[in-house]
């Protein structure tokens, strides 16, 4: 699986959560540190925990594991990075202090919508 392929099924993992704001940037072309940035919000520590919990649950069913994990004590903004695709995971006040939206602007993003709604 490419790093876009990634991208999106971390997305649509993302999604069987009820994550909300579900994008991915492609920052590939502005830094060397990852192909792709996935961002989505959860409301409380709780979805924030659930969401990221389930994407390291379903990728480590494909034989996919994260490199490193940070966050998941506090449930703030969780970070699973898997090398060329990075997760971000917030909660509402943390995305919007942290703008990592407004900080990559410049990259090409993709909004991921449940298909159900």
């Amino acid at each position: 699986m490419d790093s876009k392929e990634l991208a999106q099924k971390v997305a649509g993992i993302a999604l069987e959560k009820k994550a909300e704001d579900v994008i991915f940037l492609h920052v590939a072309p502005l830094t060397s540190m990852a192909d792709y940035f996935v961002i989505c919000t959860g409301e409380t520590n709780t979805h924030v925990k659930a969401i990221s919990e389930h994407i390291i649950h379903e990728l480590k069913q494909a034989r996919n594991r994260p490199l490193h994990i940070e966050g998941l004590a506090n449930q703030e903004w969780v970070l699973l990075d898997y090398i060329d695709v990075i997760v971000h995971v917030f909660q509402p006040k943390r995305r919007e202090f942290y703008g990592l939206d407004r900080l990559w602007g410049d990259a090409e993003k993709t909004e991921v919508r449940d298909e159900a709604e």
